[in-house]
């Protein structure tokens, strides 16, 4: 009991110096100029969250005024900063759009898309953001080819590219496990075209053999025929581009079922 009344004085005592610290009175009873001084001091100490409280009070007092502009950027770094990256891409687009000729114009551009970048969620997850964030990472490397942040912009879309690989990939593989047959074999297509560069080129290309495979030996007598010679094909496709590949005993076994069962039905 005596400890616990010891904290509750303890912590009344924190909350009342809290309330009297400078931070506090100049929230609450200072001028527009001290908060903005404030603010712009918290930011360089790199309290971004005690400096946007005051950015955003004081934002509509400077409207339209030179120091406008820096507040702008002040609070879409601030966001960044800590780790909003949804505020940071509304506010670093906003800052672009209302200071187009900024010497931080390049620079908010930058930020648009590596916020868009980190707000990417894992592969497994929707990817709307993360095309929003390729589309972005581009359009900068279209825009300042020769920028010194080319470098990072460049990586930035390999990662997300290959973020997308996986997402379609996995979809594909997934149309296969559950006996999608049809859909697999398009999904997988729709991969190797759209992401010709792809690391999963090779494994697109085994599945797509199994996806094949599997159609063919388990159609009807109408239709086996030509979905054989269409697995039979998928085979030779995979051999062609990856004659060593990893997958080749497993697809020479599957070649030769393919082959015993076409000499079964032309008996």
């Amino acid at each position: 009991m005596f400890k616990m009344k010891n904290f509750t004085i303890l912590l009344l005592l924190l909350i009342v110096f809290e309330s009297c610290s400078p931070y506090n009175k100049v929230l609450n009873k200072g001028t527009v100029v001290e908060k903005y001084k404030m603010a712009t001091d918290l930011y360089q100490a790199e309290k971004f969250s005690k400096a946007l409280r005051l950015f955003e009070i004081i934002a509509p007092a400077y409207k339209g005024k030179p120091q406008m502009e820096r507040i702008q950027y002040m609070i879409a770094q601030s966001y960044f900063n800590t780790k909003d990256y949804f505020n940071a891409v509304y506010y670093f687009e906003r800052f672009a759009k209302n200071y187009p000729k900024s010497s931080k114009r390049e620079e908010a551009d930058f930020m648009v898309a590596k916020s868009h970048y980190l707000f990417s969620p894992k592969y497994s997850l929707d990817q709307k953001e993360t095309k929003k964030a390729l589309e972005s990472s581009q359009r900068y490397i279209n825009v300042y080819p020769n920028s010194k942040r080319l470098s990072e912009a460049n990586e930035m879309v390999k990662k997300l590219e290959y973020k997308l690989e996986t997402k379609s990939f996995e979809i594909a593989k997934q149309y296969y496990e559950i006996g999608y047959y049809k859909a697999a074999i398009t999904s997988f297509d729709n991969l190797t075209s759209e992401f010709f560069g792809t690391n999963y080129r090779e494994a697109a290309f085994y599945y797509k053999l199994k996806a094949t495979y599997e159609l063919g030996m388990r159609s009807t007598y109408r239709k086996k025929a030509m979905r054989l010679k269409i697995a039979i094909k998928a085979y030779d496709k995979l051999k062609r581009n990856y004659p060593m590949s990893k997958y080749l005993e497993e697809s020479d076994k599957l070649l030769k079922d393919l082959k015993k069962e076409q000499e079964i039905l032309n008996t």
